[in-house]
């Protein structure tokens, strides 16, 4: 029997462990962990200034391992980590879904990958491979390239194509599906209902044309699925992560937790426990950091598995197997990212998939708003809270972009607190500046919030004329004089929709 300090199992301990950290250079404890047998890393807007600064971290890094992971979570679209101060320069997964063209988002992810790898990054927690099947999901949404399945399908094998061409590794999220949620899994445990017949013709395609396009990684969905498992999510299921993924579907590759501080599986088994079960359910990698970034979670962590193990909670050969799939991994990812040419060309594929992805309609038995805009409007913007997986600093909008185009745009953004209790005092405070001006109210996901849907039926009810842009997932009939759907809160977006607002662009 190993002792509590057994180094063998400490080494293992931490191999299977993603942690995050804070600051944009490597903390001295970091580095000393991957020395002690650390396999990856992952980073966060926190960690990241400047392309420059990014490859000069992950160099530091790979000082001590040449084949460390570096994980990051860059859907592109409206979460993004590299780009999480500025806004992302290219459409996320709805816009692509809506142009429906394969190419193009394979050239967007070669695009995006590019980047990556030119950063250090070797693993990308994306593309999302989650059918957005209910409109009012809180945490998918945009995130997903749509509702219908076979979309999915294409265009989730698509993008890993043309990531992993570009030398990062793809992670195809969030087995076994996340798109028929009602609840947000960074604060609680969603269900899926449907049965295990629905789920695979709905959920699990895109996962399988992952494997098919040669995805090197798969995230897990904090959620349960009663159809396969009733009493563990799925980041801690057996019957999920081997019987089905590895026995049914024969997937091989590394096997990722979503990030296991999240509250659908610590409210029940607590951080640590919630990691245990998750390596001895199949898990291989537990990502963690993106709110616990400090080194006494890694001890914390590294502790209970050493324990359980010890104990016989979980079985020495689970984690002796999980260790040799992260290095099988480490190994791949390092020779593929070396054999990559770096490359720090910029392209404008984003904004071009952007510009087609917007779509404008109009009221029935109306007659068509005639765009561009005469002059310079007032823009009015409903902003909601974000989910944990959207930087709430990240910019987003029309207001800047359409102000740039239109020297003189005035706005206001308006939040939900600051409406609760003053909802008509502030509607006239908005519409006061648009007198005599075209009006514009953008709205993201309106359909999801009371609050939003509110506001805009009062704003529209005193401005029938004013044009909508609806820039998360559009549900419903045509709003206002004119409908514009960019799909998506992107910075390029915010342009696209703003230089057809203004008449401008290519």
């Amino acid at each position: 029997m190993a002792s509590s300090s057994d180094p063998t199992l400490e080494r293992l301990a931490n191999s299977v462990l993603q942690p995050g950290f804070e600051g944009t250079t490597a903390p001295d404890w970091l580095r000393r962990r991957i020395a002690e047998g650390l396999g990856s890393v992952v980073l966060f807007a926190r960690n990241i200034e400047t392309p420059e600064q990014v490859a000069a971290l992950t160099a530091s890094l790979r000082a001590e391992n040449p084949d460390l992971i570096v994980g990051i979570d860059e859907e592109a679209g409206d979460v993004t980590r590299l780009e999480a101060w500025t806004g992302s320069s290219r459409p996320g997964n709805l816009a692509l879904g809506a142009v429906d063209d394969i190419d193009l988002t394979e050239r967007v992810a070669h695009d995006i990958g590019r980047d990556l790898h030119a950063a250090g990054v070797s693993l990308n927690f994306a593309p999302s491979a989650d059918v957005n099947s209910n409109p009012l999901n809180p945490v998918i949404g945009v995130r997903s390239f749509g509702a219908r399945t076979d979309l999915v399908s294409r265009h989730t094998a698509a993008w890993i194509r043309g990531l992993q061409e570009a030398g990062v590794a793809a992670c195809a999220k969030h087995f076994p599906g996340h798109g028929d949620t009602v609840v947000d899994s960074h604060y609680g445990l969603p269900q899926v209902t449907g049965s295990a017949e629905e789920i695979a013709l709905t959920a699990l395609p895109p996962f399988i044309a992952a494997m098919e396009a040669g995805v090197r990684a798969v995230m897990t969905a904090h959620l349960v699925a009663p159809a396969y498992d009733p009493d563990l999510p799925a980041t801690l299921s057996h019957r999920i992560l081997v019987e089905l993924l590895r026995g049914d579907l024969d997937f091989q590759g590394l096997l990722v937790t979503d990030g296991i501080e999240m509250g659908a599986v610590t409210d029940r088994y607590g951080i640590d426990g919630a990691t245990v079960k998750a390596v001895a359910g199949g898990v291989d990698a537990v990502c963690v950091g993106g709110e616990s970034a400090e080194e006494a979670t890694v001890d914390l962590l590294s502790t209970a598995l050493v324990k359980a193990v010890l104990n016989g909670t979980l079985p020495e050969e689970r984690l002796v197997e999980a260790s040799g799939r992260v290095t099988e991994f480490a190994r791949w990812s390092g020779e593929r990212s070396r054999a990559v040419a770096r490359a720090m060309e910029r392209s404008d594929i984003g904004l071009v998939a952007a510009r087609r992805a917007v779509r404008v309609r109009h009221r029935p038995g109306t007659a068509p708003v005639p765009l561009p805009l005469t002059g310079a409007p007032h823009v009015v913007e409903l902003s909601p809270t974000m989910n944990l997986a959207v930087d709430g600093h990240t910019p987003w909008g029309v207001a800047d972009p359409l102000r740039d185009l239109r020297p003189g745009t005035t706005s206001v953004r308006l939040t939900e607190p600051e409406l609760t209790h003053t909802t008509d005092v502030l509607t006239d405070a908005a519409l006061t500046p648009a007198t005599g001006r075209d009006l514009v109210v953008v709205v993201r996901d309106a359909a999801r919030h009371r609050w939003m849907t509110d506001t805009l039926t009062r704003l529209l009810r005193s401005r029938p004329d004013a044009l909508v842009v609806e820039m998360g997932v559009p549900a419903g009939d045509a709003l206002g004089a004119a409908h514009l759907i960019t799909h998506g809160a992107t910075r390029v977006s915010g342009i696209a929709a703003a230089e057809l607002l203004a008449g401008a662009g290519a």
